[in-house]
Formats: structure tokens, C-alpha cells, sequence
């Protein structure tokens, strides 16, 4: 055993609260949103895309959530600032196959532990983060 850990995820109900609850989120703002809740790994577990939302939205949802995972729970809205001033890492990193750098992207915990992650695209940044945030709540 010492050559692993465990890892727990979210369950296909758990992604479901967190998915309802964004929708709800998303409903009171009157905003047409993509929605992907993901496993640890950045692996989609449900999505959805409310009548009227870009079929883009979709896919920067995913990689929203995507990214979160990918960088141990980081939301996507703290890249911009971090990198900002550093004109090699806004050239270098952004190159990164689906990373986005900007809100949207929030993770799901149990206690400290990533459980999960909440990807929301077709608003503004600001409000695709408040829709992940609601949607993330769920858990808490």
C-alpha cells in the first residue's frame, strides 16, 4: 500500500447536486450557460447546455474545469493575475493545450480534498464564476 493512495471523486449524484444547482444559479441570472462538472482528473462526469447557449461554450466549459484539476484545484480565474506581468509566461503558457486563464473554472472539495471541478462558459467571466461558485456550493 505504500506505493498508493487513495482518491476520492465525485459520484454521479454529487455532480448531478452541483449541476442542479448551477442550473439554478444560471436560471435566476437569465443567462443561457454550458455546464460541465468533472471527476478529479478533469474527466466530464455530466454536462449541459441550456437552450440558447454557444455551442462554443460547451468546450471552454470542459477546459475550464479541465484546467482547475489539472493544476491541483487552482479556479481558473486566478491565472490572469498570477501571470499578468510576465510577458513570457502570458506568450509561453497560454500555448498550453486547454488551459484557460480566466474565471469560470471552480473546484469541488470534500473538506480540503479535490473532489472535483465545475466548468461554466456563455457569460461574462465574472458571471460564469458566480454560476461555478453556486454550483460548487452544492457540496459544501
Amino acid at each position: 500500500m505504500a506505493d498508493t493512495t487513495p482518491t476520492r471523486t465525485l459520484t454521479l449524484d454529487g455532480a448531478r447536486k452541483v449541476l442542479d444547482a448551477a442550473l439554478a444559479k444560471a436560471g435566476d441570472m437569465g443567462i443561457a450557460f454550458c455546464i460541465v462538472v468533472t471527476d478529479p482528473s478533469g474527466e466530464p462526469i455530466v454536462s449541459a447546455r441550456m437552450d440558447g447557449a454557444p455551442r462554443l461554450s460547451a468546450g471552454i466549459a470542459a477546459n475550464k474545469a479541465f484546467t482547475v484539476t489539472g493544476f491541483g484545484g487552482m479556479p481558473s480565474g486566478n491565472w490572469w493575475p498570477m501571470i499578468a506581468e510576465e510577458p513570457a509566461l502570458v506568450h509561453g503558457i497560454t500555448h498550453t493545450p486547454r488551459l484557460i486563464i480566466f474565471g469560470g473554472g471552480v473546484p469541488i472539495r470534500s473538506g480540503d480534498e479535490l473532489v472535483g471541478a465545475i466548468g461554466v462558459s456563455g457569460g461574462s467571466a465574472q458571471d460564469d464564476t458566480v454560476v461555478a461558485e453556486a454550483g460548487a456550493a452544492a457540496l459544501a
